[in-house]
């Protein structure tokens, strides 16, 4: 038993299937499954029940399973040590973004990073929160920047920065008569929100203290994958949105038919963390590229002390 074989045996369970757990090896097929067929002889039990259809773990399988993930992960973690003791600074810094800071965010910062620290080499996964705490827990990705607070005490975080929820509408909208956005007018407008899966919208109408019926009728039907989609159904007149500060910059000089307000109302915004593993060998790193950020931000968001 080595730690390929481990390798394998949670590339199969992750997927459920033998082929695609191969390509995810970047071995063969027979390969792969010459060497689980080995272990399953090593070890005296049946990982997997297999069929023409599909690759089920078994209950012992799960067992085994669960082991080898702490077993590559402390591996991994062998590694990093080994690499924060010859220079922190120095190899690969893999970050997972949210899709809703990413495009605004990392533009800002890649440059920068590059020209002060050559030798550290972003590896960008940008994936919903669910699934980038999943990675991190995994040891996938190395960080995380998140919106959302992660009671696990398995993590740790660098407070960065708040950043401001701003309305979009319509020029023509009726709120174009208004100095100032109330709480009443949140809840009463026509509000465009991120598809499910999306923590953003939840967010949004959580900080912003929206009742759902705001979002009921026709906008319902309406949601969207991204920020960028949602713009263009304002522009287009069916509706207003949320925006976060650093998503400002997309809007352009062409956008004549969207106008930006800011809310005078307390509280009206997300809170941007770094979250990484307690474990992880390389805080200088971390601390290196939190600096970085807070470095780079615009005046639209407020930048927090770091503990």
């Amino acid at each position: 038993m080595n730690l390929k074989d481990l390798k394998y045996l949670v590339a199969i369970a992750d997927s459920q299937h033998f082929g695609r757990a191969a390509e995810r090896c970047f071995v063969s097929q027979p390969t792969l499954s010459g060497q689980i067929k080995k272990l399953e002889e090593e070890l005296g039990v049946s990982l997997f029940e297999r069929s023409k259809r599909s690759v089920q773990t078994t209950h012992t399988g799960e067992l085994i399973v669960a082991q080898a993930r702490q077993l590559l992960e402390q591996a991994d973690a062998l590694k990093q040590l080994a690499i924060s003791h010859q220079d922190p600074l120095v190899g690969p810094l893999r970050m997972g973004v949210l899709p809703t800071l990413s495009p605004y965010l990392m533009p800002l910062i890649l440059q920068p990073l590059q020209q002060q620290y050559p030798q550290i080499k972003l590896v960008l996964s940008e994936e919903m929160t669910g699934t980038l705490i999943t990675r991190l827990a995994k040891h996938e990705i190395d960080a995380a920047l998140l919106a959302t607070p992660v009671e696990d005490s398995d993590f740790e975080s660098i407070a960065l920065f708040e950043e401001p929820f701003w309305l979009v509408h319509p020029k023509d909208h009726p709120l174009s008569q208004k100095e100032t956005i109330t709480q009443a007018d949140l809840d009463n407008t026509d509000l465009l929100l991120l598809a499910e899966g999306h923590c953003f919208a939840e967010q949004a109408m959580q900080v912003c203290h929206i009742h759902e019926r705001a979002i009921q009728g026709e906008q319902a039907d309406l949601r969207a994958a991204s920020l960028e989609t949602l713009l263009q159904l304002v522009a287009a007149g069916f509706g207003s949105t949320l925006l976060p500060a650093l998503a400002l910059n997309t809007l352009s000089a062409k956008d004549n038919g969207i106008r930006a307000r800011q809310l005078q109302l307390p509280d009206t915004y997300r809170q941007i963390s770094l979250v990484y593993r307690r474990t992880f060998p390389r805080r200088k790193v971390l601390e290196v590229f939190a600096a970085l950020v807070l470095e780079h931000l615009p005046d639209s968001v407020k930048p927090l002390s770091r503990h």
